[in-house]
């Protein structure tokens, strides 16, 4: 039987991969202890997560993976989706009706796209084609789509088309996902070329939001996306670091948590 991609990971999978992406490294023996379970069980769990190339195995325990290598878009689906459904939920009672919006690249951005189902009205721009096929059949939506190069791992353009395309325009909304929040309020992500199509994206739009669960606190990430005191408001699950405070209200990015 084939797996739905949307199936959340378990509870203690969910804390695994927060505590690794805390620490950067944790051990079999230590995970066992904290959960009160067996070091089988934890390895299990490890190789799993490996295999999904959530976290790198290790004898004795498991990091990170790499800061130049994503998680896979499958995985990704599957990653925090009750937290990703929140997120977009509240994001989807800041945009109006009849507004015209940017959505990228990301799967929490795809979950906003879904819950914009009832809107009416919205004129959306967007270089993924899963955002694409689904707002497409919104009532009164019109859906624009960027040229450029089709990804083929998670239908998601890229390329100097997109580019030039997004810069006709100038819209109300930007609704953008991002792989690296780090304490100085850098915004990261992997694709160099993904990159340069979300800069576009923000200089063309009046009001940015960014869509981003916890776990991309701190995250490590290789291209450099922009700034926090690019992003008019950080839609999340959960608090952000305290260490982040004062990058937060520098930035002047307000934060709303979705419960």
């Amino acid at each position: 039987m084939t797996r739905d991609p949307r199936i959340t990971l378990n509870a203690r999978q969910q804390e695994l991969l927060d505590w690794v992406q805390r620490d950067g490294f944790v051990t079999v023996e230590d995970l066992a202890t904290h959960f009160d379970v067996t070091p089988q069980t934890i390895r299990r769990d490890v190789n799993w997560l490996s295999d999904m190339n959530l976290l790198r195995r290790y004898h004795g325990g498991a990091s990170l993976p790499t800061s130049s290598e994503n998680v896979s878009y499958t995985a990704r689906q599957r990653m925090f989706h009750d937290e990703k459904r929140r997120i977009a939920a509240l994001v989807a009672q800041h945009i109006p009706d009849q507004a015209s919006l940017f959505i990228n690249l990301g799967t929490t951005t795809e979950e906003v796209a879904r819950a914009l189902n009832r809107h009416r009205g919205l004129h959306v721009i967007t270089n993924n084609l899963n955002v694409a096929s689904m707002m497409s059949g919104y009532p009164e939506c019109e859906v624009l789509i960027t040229g450029g190069i089709v990804r083929p791992w998670d239908k998601g353009i890229v390329g100097e088309m997109a580019i030039d395309f997004i810069r006709q325009f100038k819209v109300d909304f930007a609704i953008i996902g991002a792989s690296s929040i780090e304490t100085d309020g850098t915004l990261r992500d992997f694709d160099t070329r993904e990159v340069r199509v979300a800069e576009a994206i923000i200089k063309h739009a009046r009001t940015v939001f960014l869509a981003a669960d916890h776990s991309k606190f701190g995250r490590p990430a290789l291209v450099r996306l922009g700034h926090l005191s690019q992003i008019d408001a950080l839609f999340t699950d959960a608090p952000a670091p305290p260490e982040m405070a004062q990058t937060l209200a520098e930035a002047n990015t307000q934060v709303f948590i979705a419960q």
